[in-house]
Formats: C-alpha cells, structure tokens, sequence
C-alpha cells in the first residue's frame, strides 16, 4: 500500500522500456504487475482486433511488423502519424497507451487511482516534444505536473552526498543526452546539457541488423530488405539479442532458420560476430556522444579534471566501448551503481514525491538545452540582412527564467513589426529552428525608431511564452509557443480520448489473456478502470449511442480479423463471399451505418462459425 497524501507518479517514457515509481512505505519504489517492472514502448493490434502494450506487442513484432509499433518516442513532436492494422494513430496517441498501462500498473499495485505524474524526456528534447509527451499524458487521463529532464531525473536518483560536480551520460534505446550537474547537499543544479534525440541503442541494432542482411545475401543471393517484412523484423530482434549477449560475452553466433526459400529449399543465417566488429560497427556513433561531452563540459566551464564522477544511465551503457571511451577521455571510471534502465524512473519518483509533500533527499536547479531568440533586420558581411539572430534566453539559462531584450522598428512610422521566434544557436536565424511566429499591430506611427520590448518565459516544463509590449504605450501582444504541434481544440482530444478509451478496453493483459477478458466483461472491472482513468464527464444519452457504435465498430474489426485469419480454410466457392462481407462491414463502419454494420458481422460470423468448426 501506499502512503496516504497526493499521490504523484514518476513515469520514464522511454523508447524501448519505460517504467513508473512512486512513493511507497518510506521510500521511491518500482511499480510493476506481476515481476515485471519494465514495460516495452511497443503498441500493437492483435489481428483480432485485439489492443495489445508491452510484451505481448514486442512478441507478436515477428509475426505482425505491419501491426505492431515500436520505438514512437522518435516520432514525437512531429506531425507524422503512424499506421497500426488499419487504422491511423498520432504519435501522442500511441505514447497514450503506453502511459495508460503503466498507470494500470500503478494503480493495480498501490490500490489507488493515478491521475498525477512527473514524466521525464531527453533534455535536448524541443519544445514541439515537450508539448507532444503532454498531450499524450491528457490524453491518457494523466495530469503532467512537470516534465523532467531524463540526466536530471538519474542524478536524484543518486542520493544525496558531499559536494561534487558530476557527469550524466544517458543513452537509451532513441537518444543521447549528457549534462554536468553540480550536486551539494540536496540541491542539484545542471550547469549545462547537450545530446542528440536521433542517437541511441536502437541505431546500434540498426548496424547490427545491417550486418546480417548483408551476410544472408552473401550466402544466399536473396536481398530481404525488400519484400521479406517478417524475415527483416527477425533478423532485427536478433540483432538486438546479439547486441546484448555481446555486452557479456567476446562473440556470439546468430541463428535463424527459414528467412526465405528458393526453389522449395529452406535458406538460414547463421553468423558468428565477434565483440570487436561490433564495437568496430558502433564506434563512430560512441565517437559522437563523446563530441556532445565536450561541448558540455566547455559549456558548463569545466574540463575532465573538474570531474568528480560519471554517472551511466540507459540500458546501451552497458556496451563495454562505451565506459571504455569515456574512461579514456576523462580518466574517470563510469559508476554503475544503479540499474541504468531504473534509475531515471526512480529519480522521477524522487520528484514526485517531493511535489507530493513527502520528505525526500533532493531539489532541483534544472537549465534549458536550448537559445531562443527572435529574427531582426541587422548585418551581416557589412551589409544589411532581415534574417539576423538575436538569443534572448540563453542556453544553460537555469528554470524557470524570463528575460526581456530591446529591439527598434526598422523604418519611421511603422505600424506593425512581424515577430519570429527560433531555437538554436547560429547568427543566420534561417539556420535555425523557426517555433512560431505573429504579427504585432496598432503600433504608434513615429518620426524616430520606435521602441519594442520582447519577453520570453521558459516554465520549468520548458514550455515558452513570448510577449511584445510597445514600450511608449504598453500595448502588447503574447502567444504561447506550440511550436510544430498545433494546438488541439478540446473537441478534437475529446474523441481521440474516446477513441483511446475503446482502443484500451480491447487489450490483451501480458500475465493472463483469458483472465484479462474475463474481467473486462464484469461490472467490477468497469467500476475499477473509471477510478484509475477518469477522462469523460457522466455519460449523456448522446455520449451512450456512441459507445454503443465504438462497441459495434470494434466488434466488426474483430470479426474481420478472425476472417482474415480463418481465409485460407474457407472454402474456395465461399471465399469471394467472405471478402466481399469483410468489404461491406468496412464500409459500413466508413459510413456509419449501425443496422448494415450488424447485419454483415452476423452474416460473416455465421460463416465463421462453420468453417471453425470444420478446422
């Protein structure tokens, strides 16, 4: 059980495990169901229709590529959306799933419901990401008290200790982030961060995977990587199996059987890869991370020897080049003392106790990775130039901080001044990352240039406001930066958490299958799952003829999926029936149409039934 107060969770959302923490019995503990306290960052659709998060949806990868989602983190932030069976999801929307289950999980385990959460992110995460990994939390039920910088998070979770000055390096499955943080007493203040949020252990497996396609084709003339979907998805979760056994052991032999056929004769792979071609494979992608090390550590003022420690977060730490090329850069011996896949949910949870109200060992001084700043008219080369960039708030500026910078219409009686806002570094603003932009008006016409203050506020989420304000009048303009994202009405995340809500209420439990249904079907698990998830008001009549269809909808897809399975068996003069009835639920699910949507999935129900009973 839990201790009694709020209850705020600490949630990693990670690119290839994530995991959850909370205050329990005195202490920032890993929630889990059954023995499992990591969760795969995989989403997949049974081809029953089935929602399925975690184990069962890395374990259907194999079988299932164009039905299962892996890896999404990369994605977030961007306006791509992805492909799961049939249907089309946003990237928030699938990391909603994610956190969904692991709330599951944490309400299962501490018997409450959980609707608050410290969640972390990549520190060089951009704002459009930021923004991206709250809107999943909405729209998983969860209120994102505060997003945390991962190197952050790992270095409360160290405890508190004597004065030092202390290097996190964080490499997950996605990205990499290093930041120095200077820990004394119970504050930890980040002096400086830097990474890549497209570096990280699932580009190691993408070598990998490489490797061993190049070598079926040597052996046996046949290329997978085109045409072969199921062969290349085993091949690249032999990889990964591969990468980890070489962290233990100086080689291993990768063995698969029946990638392909030709001529009816099955072909195999089978490869021995030494430690050394692997590490020879990754090491100008180590190499990387440590030119992102430098550039902290210079930003932060400091050089190896002002180190007092390293601290080594993320599961693809645990490749031997990898302490092995720090050590030798720093002449400092990485610590490992906490499970790096655990520790940034555990400092998380650190977090989130303390925002709670519980007794805990650490506050924070967290910084922003990034410069922001607006575009103006100044020169470059001695000539004039419109597209100059002027940083307002700085790099490694600590959170939260508002700065206010003076700039001048660009012409006597001007009355309207356009307002471009970037992130990033370069002098040339159209080198860097345009975040939005607005337009001020109503300026007051004058002979001389006319003043214009901008200010910018970075809450500790990282989220940034701008306003201008004419300084003569006080007339003002602000907007709040959404950057790549746009702005979702509540209309809009209303139905795709309704649409969410139905999605989840299919899902297959990794422990017990028949269990999990069984409990959907009951009163007791809807009373439960309304307590952990409250995302709808009281149900009205228009809300109930709704559920009524979401329940009909997936019913039909369900039924499509058994067909789709059962297709081969049906008889050859029922088949053409059988895909034309598949045909007609899917239009009547486009159009909407209740009575034709139950009348084709009884007609193709009835057929199944039969054939099932054959088989």
């Amino acid at each position: 059980m839990s201790d009694l107060g709020d209850l705020i969770v600490g949630i990693d959302l990670g690119t290839t495990n994530s995991e959850i923490a909370a205050f329990v019995d005195g202490k920032v503990t890993i929630l889990g169901s059954g023995n499992k306290n990591m969760l795969p960052s995989v989403v997949g659709l049974s081809p029953a229709g089935e929602l399925l998060v975690g184990e069962a949806a890395r374990n259907q990868l194999v079988l299932y590529p164009d039905r299962t989602i892996r890896s999404i983190k990369r994605k977030m932030g961007s306006n791509e959306s992805v492909t799961l069976g049939d249907r089309q999801f946003t990237p928030p929307e699938i990391s909603a799933l994610i956190l969904r289950e692991l709330a599951s999980w944490a309400g299962s385990q501490l018997d409450r419901p959980v609707q608050k959460a410290v969640i972390t992110v990549p520190a060089y995460f951009s704002d459009a990401q930021r923004q991206a990994t709250r809107e999943a939390a909405t729209l998983a039920g969860l209120e994102a008290v505060r997003i945390l910088n991962e190197p952050t998070a790992a270095s409360l979770a160290y405890g508190e200790g004597s004065r030092h000055t202390a290097m996190v390096y964080d490499l997950g499955g996605g990205t990499f982030d290093v930041s120095i943080v200077s820990l004394e007493g119970d504050i930890t203040e980040v002096l400086a961060s830097h990474g890549n949020n497209r570096l990280g252990g699932d580009d190691f497996n993408d070598l990998l995977a490489e490797h061993l396609l190049s070598a079926f084709q040597s052996q046996h003339g046949i290329d997978l990587r085109s045409g072969y979907p199921v062969a290349r998805a085993r091949i690249w979760w032999a990889a990964e199996e591969a990468k980890r056994r070489l962290s233990f052991d100086p080689e291993v032999t990768v063995r698969e059987e029946t990638l392909a056929t030709a001529d009816g004769k099955p072909l195999h792979l089978e490869l021995e890869i030494t430690r050394e071609e692997y590490e020879e494979m990754i090491r100008p992608l180590v190499e990387q991370t440590l030119e992102h090390m430098s550039k902290a550590l210079a930003d932060a003022g400091k050089g190896p020897s002002d180190l007092d420690a390293i601290l080594l977060v993320g599961g693809s730490t645990r490749t031997p080049l990898v302490a092995r090329l720090i050590e030798e850069r720093t002449g400092l011996t990485p610590h490992e003392e906490i499970h790096p896949d655990l520790c940034v949910a555990l400092g998380a949870g650190v977090m989130a106790s303390r925002l709670a109200g519980h007794e805990v060992e650490r506050v924070l001084v967290d910084v922003t990775p990034y410069s922001f700043g607006v575009s103006y008219l100044g020169e470059r080369g001695g000539v004039s130039y419109p597209h100059c960039y002027k940083p307002i708030i700085r790099r490694n500026s600590p959170l939260p901080v508002t700065r206010t910078e003076r700039f001048y219409t660009s012409h006597p009686y001007q009355e309207e001044v356009d307002v471009r806002v970037y992130e990033g570094e370069d002098e040339d603003a159209l080198r860097n990352i345009l975040v939005g932009d607005y337009r001020v008006t109503g300026l007051t016409p004058m002979r001389e240039y006319n003043e214009v203050l901008c200010r910018m506020s970075l809450d500790l989420d990282g989220i940034l406001n701008v306003t201008s304000i004419e300084k003569k009048t006080g007339l003002s303009k602000h907007i709040t930066i959404a950057r790549t994202l746009e702005a979702k009405s509540e209309a809009e995340m209303t139905a795709a958490r309704k649409r969410l809500e139905a999605l989840f209420a299919t899902r297959q439990d990794d422990d017990d299958f028949e269990d999990d249904e069984d409990l959907t079907d009951s009163g007791d698990a809807q009373e439960i799952d309304g307590e952990v998830f409250t995302v709808h008001p009281a149900p009205t009549e228009e809300a109930e003829v709704e559920d009524e269809w979401s329940a009909a909808e997936d019913e039909g897809r369900k039924t499509i999926g058994r067909s789709r399975l059962l297709l081969d068996k049906i008889h050859e003069d029922d088949r053409e029936e059988a895909i034309d009835l598949n045909q007609a639920i899917e239009a009547a699910i486009d159009n909407r149409d209740a009575a034709a949507l139950k009348q084709a999935v009884h007609d193709l129900r009835e057929m199944l039934f039969f054939v099932e009973g054959r088989a």
